[in-house]
């Protein structure tokens, strides 16, 4: 399953043998090739309700998670199964298939609270499947989702006991579906047809009343309606009502189902196949395969050590995974962007330099749309040194590529003058004038030569200094001129010297002075882009906070219209606390531009640039 995804057989996800729960390595391998992103659709409920089938028929398979109709549960843990998804592309559908609830066989009732939570915190849409109707007893079986602000804190850091973050709970749970199996009622309510959305709603009223049992029967209700802001509800009637056939459904024929069964169960499958959402956090942190792997490993071993799982916690630690592959990302995109793009040698530092910062742009781009939560920018400083040692390692290809081009081009423009001097051309009467001709000549021709890069003075002066002794030797051998003639010349050619020493000097200076203003460019590129994305981010957040405010309203407004006056006053706080922190997010972005340039540039630069 390279970048891609193909289609494998279930396997287990999440052990659990002798109440202790374990990630098997096999499948964390398997999520670890899957780089596509993943839509998760999780199915947890009571053992021997038919989860399992229902995840098959989602995979359009009849073998798959094992079926249990004995008296014992069939799945253990929680089973995975990963394909492509059938209607989004370049995405992997990953089915999760938990052990039944409530199973009497099992010592620990805990591991159920547990499985349940791993469910609700790793899919992306949630599937409670019970059977026969949504009443008191069915709601008390999801006692489950009472015990969620227990087992899981939002913050890695105690938040007081005042402080609500159910607004955060919202932003990383799943879509929830509650399927409710062989159905018998008719859809309506006071002698008229609703819809099963509808029916779902109704179940979720809170009933009135401060008797304990009451304010009990309530704590779920109250919970789903708090945490699942988008849920619905599908009923199916009985596949079939012959006991025999349903301990083999796995190998019925379609056509042998119940005609309602068959419609209903399509219309469930194609509903999560339309509705089900990619899985993020936050809904701005895309989740991919390899990302779900290292979420269920970070959730596991809190787990298992005693401490209860932060999602503040595993966020971290799917940023650190998410945060290196961005890294890796946008340094290979550089290169292969400077590799196509550059044609050694460059005619001028510039050039290059101007490639440069073309490549690294889109580089900064690459990682920025791969990124999250990289406090103070660890990752981004890393992929600046990671472009810098690369950018060099490209100048240096550079003056190699240019220095030896440069001795091939004055090889073969000075072959004449390597002869003249054996035949012994200018050791005659007025040989020094004829050869600083022929040097003349090949000095022209040289510079007539294109793209011979950076190191083009530095070869024609290297020349020069080879050529120093036979200069000098055939001046004094030259009997046309008198000493102090030989005097002059030797004074000139002493002058012409240093001022090709003086042009090579002032090309370094300014090539380091180029070098200073590409970085300073640098710089300012990865300045303007860090802010773009904090903005983005800033009003992505805005905006999941005004989404959260909005349904806290209308749960306000319900609790209302139901005559809970004391529930309400309790989502008036939660909603003032809510408008608060949007008010602080709002004023965010102005007051952090200062404090973010500074800290940037200490960062980016280091703190020799910004003295």
């Amino acid at each position: 399953m390279a970048s891609g995804s193909t289609t494998m057989n279930p396997i287990c996800l999440v052990e659990n043998q002798k109440n202790q729960l374990r990630v098997n390595p096999k499948a964390l391998e398997i999520l670890d090739k899957i780089s596509q992103p993943v839509v998760v659709v999780a199915i947890a409920g009571p053992y021997r309700t038919g989860k399992s089938y229902l995840m098959n028929r989602l995979a359009g398979q009849n073998h798959g998670f094992p079926l249990g109709f004995m008296m014992h549960s069939e799945t253990k843990g929680i089973w995975m199964w990963c394909m492509p998804h059938p209607s989004k592309p370049n995405h992997t559908l990953v089915l999760l298939d938990t052990e039944g609830l409530g199973d009497a066989e099992k010592g620990n009732q805990k591991n159920d609270s547990w499985i349940f939570a791993l469910a609700v915190l790793l899919s992306s849409m949630f599937v409670y499947n019970s059977m026969g109707t949504i009443n008191n007893q069915a709601l008390e079986q999801l006692h489950y989702v009472t015990e969620l602000t227990q087992l899981i804190r939002t913050k890695s850091s105690p938040s007081s006991g005042e402080e609500d973050d159910s607004a955060e709970f919202m932003s990383f749970f799943p879509d929830l579906i509650w399927a409710v199996r062989d159905f018998m009622l008719q859809l309506e309510m006071d002698g008229l047809p609703i819809t099963e959305d509808e029916y779902l709603q109704n179940a979720l009223k809170l009933i009135p009343g401060e008797d304990p049992q009451i304010q009990k029967a309530n704590l779920p209700r109250g919970f789903i309606r708090k945490f699942f802001p988008r849920r619905n509800c599908f009923v199916l009637d009985r596949p079939t009502n012959d006991k025999k056939l349903l301990q083999h459904m796995e190998d019925m024929p379609e056509n042998q189902l119940d005609l309602n069964f068959q419609e209903q169960s399509k219309n469930f499958c194609q509903y999560i196949f339309t509705h089900a959402k990619t899985k993020t956090i936050r809904q701005e942190i895309i989740v991919t395969g390899n990302g779900l792997g290292t979420l269920a490993k970070a959730y596991v071993d809190t787990i298992n050590s005693g401490v209860v799982p932060c999602l503040e916690n595993a966020v971290a630690a799917l940023a650190q995974l998410e945060n290196s592959a961005a890294l890796q990302k946008a340094a290979d995109h550089y290169s292969q962007q400077m590799a196509q793009q550059v044609r050694l040698p460059t005619d001028t530092l510039q050039e290059l330099l101007d490639l440069h910062a073309a490549c690294e742009r889109e580089a900064i781009k690459v990682f920025m749309e791969n990124s999250f939560k990289d406090d103070n920018q660890v990752f981004q400083k890393k992929l600046m040194e990671t472009i810098e040692m690369r950018k060099e390692d490209f100048f240096l290809q550079n003056e190699e590529a240019s220095g030896k081009y440069c001795q091939a081009q004055l090889k073969q423009l000075s072959e004449p003058l390597m002869e003249s001097i054996s035949r012994g051309t200018f050791s005659v009467p007025g040989g020094y004038n004829l050869y600083l001709e022929t040097m003349d000549n090949i000095e022209q021709s040289y510079n007539l030569v294109p793209r011979k890069g950076t190191k083009a003075n530095e070869v024609f002066q290297s020349f020069l200094q080879a050529q120093a002794a036979t200069k000098e030797s055939i001046l004094q051998a030259d009997k046309a001129l008198t000493a102090g003639e030989k005097d002059l010349a030797a004074e000139r050619a002493k002058n012409w010297e240093t001022e090709k020493e003086q042009e090579l000097v002032r090309q370094k200076l300014k090539e380091q002075q180029e070098k200073l203003e590409a970085q300073e460019k640098s710089f300012q590129e990865n300045l303007v882009q860090l802010k773009e994305k904090m903005k983005r981010g800033s009003e992505n957040r805005l905006r999941e906070l005004e989404r959260m405010l909005e349904y806290k309203l209308k749960i306000q407004e319900e609790l209302l219209t139901e005559g809970f006056e004391k529930e309400s006053e309790k989502m008036r706080k939660e909603i003032s606390q809510l408008k608060q922190e949007i008010q602080e997010t709002e004023n965010f972005w102005p007051s952090i531009f200062i404090e973010l340039f500074c800290m940037a540039a200490g960062v980016l630069l280091g703190p020799s640039m910004v003295q």
